[in-house]
Formats: structure tokens, C-alpha cells, sequence
């Protein structure tokens, strides 16, 4: 049974114990601290300056031997599958039949990380553990269920195994509060606390996981009394995108993510707050060194401040390149369609199949994060650009949201948008409700939109028709076996905005580069070779229309 899948039985007192059928593994070893704050703050300052990590070492993983002398599985270039290439009706990705794609390279550097035993991440002194570097290992889950139904906050603690999982630890366990409001100083009470506190002993977990997001007093206050790190959602989201991300521009902004994050979350204590050339004098002091000085703190905040600067000015300064590509296809007039959707619903499966990218797909959360764009053709023989995009999930962290503005903005200048759903999940509408939350906040909420309800072959029928009576603008398909692709493809072709400028003209023979322009960019009508050229009759856009006018003109 996966981490998550287990029901929550509700106890006395108002905490549940979620039973997630994993295996109870507490480590006995502890490991020394980490060497402090400096390491993992300069690790994530120069995230953003390393180039695209490449090969099996991506990300200063540990190797194992065995891949070395392995040999690349056949691996089906739309769903990823390690086990053999199946019938694939759609396009095919680029290069030699056999040849792994660029997915699957990318699955078979991700599963050469292994983890080292030993590495516990358990504190003994929890003073500093906002300046470390995450290694999740055993950890135990606790949610607060402040709304909803009890099936609402299992399902909610669900996914958080999930993420769990994704970002590499093994849960032990897992805990629901019942409560009004959250409590202001731990999250879940004092009392439950020392009871998590029992848990954490029991289990031998070396972090706690928390479903929301916490403040930095009740990080501080709930670590002082379960002794081990406490980790919430929002941080936990921005380790699994650390890990993830592999172009520059995917480091910069998720370390930007992370320096947001971390900037209210600083505190020391001791020497932590001892002033940094102070003092009126003694050993000390000396010469242009007296004065009230600064803290370890004061200056972290500052190294924070000026590392979000320069992040800020080099994603402002890649963006340009983007926007100059988004640019270059306007004037072109090709029209750009957005895939959007959660997590995990099979974004990328679905560009493989249209597109025949190649991307990498894995049955994980937040699996791919850079965006790929290719281009594709709808039945009419129209030309189109799809552009897969980050998944979203509920209560996306809202740093991440403005880190990745700019990537999010292929979503918000597309003509068209590919909302994707999970038709097997359990409740789809919550998971288009949280979608359309994030694409309001970025400004895409007036692109139109076709619902696409996909894994239609694992989906329960209920499930699918009542989304189809909810969105009545939706298309049921499955990516891994190609049902109800062409269905789309129609869609799309009908819902792309069409040419605006009526054309009837001849072009001279020597210019049929500007005939098969009509043909990819517009709509074309009729088409008439006469003895002065070729007659075109129909719609293109206005850049193409000025082109054989000027053409057309060489003839009169």
C-alpha cells in the first residue's frame, strides 16, 4: 500500500491516527549536526549560477555502481514506461526508433540518487535549523482540520504523504487535530504537542511534517518540545522544486522561493547574537572597529536581501529571452495553446502525445518543472505551439507564485489554455478549483479553456460524467492509450482565434514560400493557379496579409 492511501481513525481527545500502511523503521543512529547556517544559505544563494546539471551526477547526487554498467530500458516516448515501448498512435519524438528520449534520460538520472543511512537529520539543539539544508528520512505527519469533512482532511494528509514521498522520506506516521483555528503557538495545542512529542519517540522519526504553513513562532515552539526538526507544507513544496528543477532559470527562481521564504524565519541565539566588531574597546576591538556593530542575524538578513536582489535583476534579464520567443511566434502569427492542470494529472504524458516531445514522465508529484514548448498541427493542417507548464497543487506557496511569474506567463499570453484534470482522482472538482485560484492570481483568467479529463481509462465512468454535466466544454482522453486524442485536436483547432484579414490575391510563382505561409497561418479557401501565379482566397493575419500584398503588387 502506498504512503497516504490509509484511513484516519479518529481518537479521543481529537487527534487522529493515520494509518498510511507503511513499515515502521526508527533509526537508531544519530548523526552530528550539520556544520551550520553558512552552508546551506550559500547553497541556495548560488543555485540560480550553476549551469543545467547534466548526466548521472546531476544535483551532487550519490551514484550507484550498478547504473554505471546499465543499459537504458526501452521506454515508451508518451508515458515514460520503463517496461516496453507500447502502440503509440500519436507523433514520435525526435531521433532513431530505440533511442531513449530526453524523458527518459532524465527518470534514469533521477533514480541513480540514493540515499546514504546514516545521514539522520534528528536535532539535538534545534536553535538553527531554518540555516540547514533538508534530508528528510523517517518522518510523521500532523494536520490541523479546521473545515470539511473528515474525508476532506484525510484526503489532505493523503497528498502530503505524497509530497513526502516525492521529496524522499519515509512516513511513519501520521496525525489529525481537530480544532477551530490552529493553535497560535505550536499549531496543534500544547498538549497535543508533548502527545507528538510521544509519537516521534515511538516511531523513531527524525522530522515532523505539518499540513499548512507555520510561522516562525510556532516552528520555534513546536520544535522545542518534540526535539526533532519541524518542517511545514510550503517549505517541504520548495525542497521537492529544489530538487527538481534543472535549467537556470528553474534554479533562479525556485532559490528566489526559498530566500523569500527564509528571510522572517531567521533567529539565533548566543553567540548567534553577538555583535560583529563591537564593543568600546579591549581585546576585540581596535581601530575602525568600535561602534554598535551588527549581528549574526542583521547580517544574515542582509546577505539574504542583496542574494534576492541579484536573483530578481538575472530572472528579469532571462526573461527578456522569452518574451523575445513569445514575440517572434506573434508576429509569425502562430497561435500558442497552454497546458495547465494539478499535479501529477498527466500534463506531460498529454504534450508526448500531441507534440511527441519526449518529456520526462514519472508518477510523481511536481515531476517536471521547466517549461517545454513544441510545436504540433490540428486536423486542418493548422500550426500551433503547446507550452507545458508547472502543475499546481492546493495551497501553492505563494513565493513560488511570484518566483515563477514569468514561466507562468506562457499560461497568461496563450491563446488558448489545456486545463488538464486527473479523471481517477477521488474529487477532480477540488483539483479545477485550486487550478483556476492559481491562474486568477496570475492574470489567466479570461483565456479561454477546454477541460481535458484524462486517465479516462482508469477513471471511474460516475466521475467522469459528472464532470462532463459540470464543464460542459471538456473532451474525455486518455494519454497513455490515445483515446480521444483527434477529439481534442478538433477542439483546439476550433477554439484557436481565427485570421482577421480577408485576403483575395495572386502571388507570383517564385514566391511559394509565402502560399505555404497561408497555408500553416491561415485559412485558406481556395487556391487557383492561374498563368500570372497562384491565387489565394481566405483569412491570414495582418503581418502575412502585408506580405502578399507587397508580393501581389510586383505582378500589377
Amino acid at each position: 500500500m502506498r504512503p497516504g492511501t490509509g484511513r484516519i481513525r479518529v481518537r479521543g481527545g481529537g487527534v487522529g491516527r493515520a494509518t498510511l500502511g507503511v513499515m515502521t523503521t526508527p533509526h537508531d543512529d544519530r548523526a552530528t549536526r550539520d556544520s551550520g547556517r553558512d552552508s546551506a544559505l550559500e547553497d541556495a544563494a548560488h543555485r540560480a549560477d550553476s549551469l543545467p546539471a547534466e548526466g548521472p551526477f546531476a544535483g551532487g547526487s550519490f551514484l550507484d555502481p550498478d547504473f554505471l554498467d546499465a543499459e537504458f530500458p526501452d521506454v515508451d516516448p508518451v508515458t515514460g514506461d520503463p517496461h516496453g515501448v507500447g502502440p503509440v498512435t500519436g507523433p514520435r519524438s525526435r531521433g532513431a526508433v530505440g533511442d531513449p528520449t530526453t524523458g527518459a534520460l532524465d527518470l534514469s538520472d533521477r533514480a541513480a540518487l540514493r540515499r546514504v543511512r546514516g545521514l539522520s537529520t534528528e536535532l539535538t539543539d534545534v536553535t538553527e535549523v531554518e540555516y540547514r539544508q533538508i534530508r528528510l528520512e523517517t518522518v510523521v505527519l500532523v494536520g490541523v482540520w479546521t473545515e470539511g469533512t473528515l474525508r476532506d482532511a484525510e484526503r489532505s494528509l493523503a497528498e502530503l504523504a505524497r509530497l513526502a514521498e516525492t521529496a524522499g522520506s519515509v512516513v511513519v506516521d501520521g496525525l489529525v487535530q481537530r480544532r477551530d483555528r490552529p493553535d497560535p503557538a505550536t499549531y496543534i495545542g500544547s498538549g497535543k504537542a508533548q502527545e507528538l512529542r510521544a509519537v516521534v519517540v515511538e516511531t523513531g522519526a527524525d522530522t515532523v511534517i505539518c499540513d499548512g504553513e507555520l510561522t516562525p513562532g510556532q516552528l520555534r515552539q513546536l520544535e522545542d518540545v518534540v526535539k526533532v526538526k519541524v518542517v511545514d507544507r510550503t517549505w517541504l513544496i520548495l525542497d521537492i522544486f529544489a530538487q527538481h528543477a534543472r535549467s537556470r532559470e528553474g534554479k533562479a527562481q525556485v532559490s528566489l522561493a526559498q530566500m523569500q521564504y527564509l528571510l522572517p524565519r531567521l533567529r539565533g541565539w548566543g553567540e548567534s547574537l553577538s555583535r560583529q566588531g563591537g564593543g568600546a574597546g579591549g581585546s576585540s576591538g581596535g581601530v575602525g572597529t568600535r561602534g554598535p556593530g551588527e549581528t549574526k542575524i542583521e547580517t544574515d538578513r542582509r546577505r539574504i536581501r542583496t542574494t534576492t536582489a541579484k536573483l530578481r535583476r538575472e530572472i528579469k534579464e532571462m526573461k527578456v529571452a522569452r518574451d523575445t520567443q513569445r514575440a517572434d511566434r506573434r508576429r509569425h502569427g502562430v497561435p500558442s495553446v497552454a497546458i495547465a492542470g494539478y499535479t501529477n494529472a498527466g500534463k506531460s504524458s498529454l504534450l508526448n502525445r500531441v507534440t511527441g516531445a519526449g518529456v520526462l514522465v514519472d508518477d510523481t508529484l511536481f515531476a517536471t518543472l521547466d517549461p517545454t514548448v513544441r510545436k504540433a498541427q490540428t486536423p486542418g493542417g493548422r500550426d500551433f505551439t503547446v507550452a507545458d507548464t508547472v502543475g499546481f497543487v492546493r495551497h501553492l506557496p505563494h513565493q513560488l507564485v511570484e518566483a515563477f511569474r514569468s514561466t507562468l506567463e506562457e499560461v497568461a499570453e496563450s491563446d488558448l489554455i489545456l486545463h488538464v484534470v486527473d479523471g481517477s482522482d477521488d474529487a477532480p472538482e477540488e483539483q479545477l478549483a485550486a487550478v483556476r485560484i492559481v491562474l486568477a492570481e496570475i492574470g489567466a483568467q479570461h483565456v479561454p479553456e477546454i477541460v481535458v479529463i484524462n486517465k479516462a481509462d482508469a477513471a471511474d465512468p460516475l466521475v467522469v460524467n459528472r464532470i462532463l454535466r459540470r464543464e460542459p466544454h471538456s473532451v474525455v482522453v486518455s494519454a497513455r492509450t490515445g483515446e480521444g486524442i483527434d477529439r481534442l485536436l478538433q477542439l483546439i483547432e476550433d477554439d484557436l482565434p481565427h485570421a482577421s484579414v480577408a485576403v483575395d490575391l495572386v502571388v507570383p510563382y517564385d514566391r511559394g514560400d509565402l502560399v505555404a505561409r497561408a497555408h500553416r497561418e491561415g485559412e485558406i479557401e481556395k487556391v487557383e493557379h492561374l498563368e500570372t501565379g497562384t491565387r489565394v482566397v481566405g483569412r491570414v493575419n495582418e503581418p502575412l496579409a502585408g506580405d502578399l500584398a507587397a508580393a501581389s503588387a510586383v505582378i500589377a
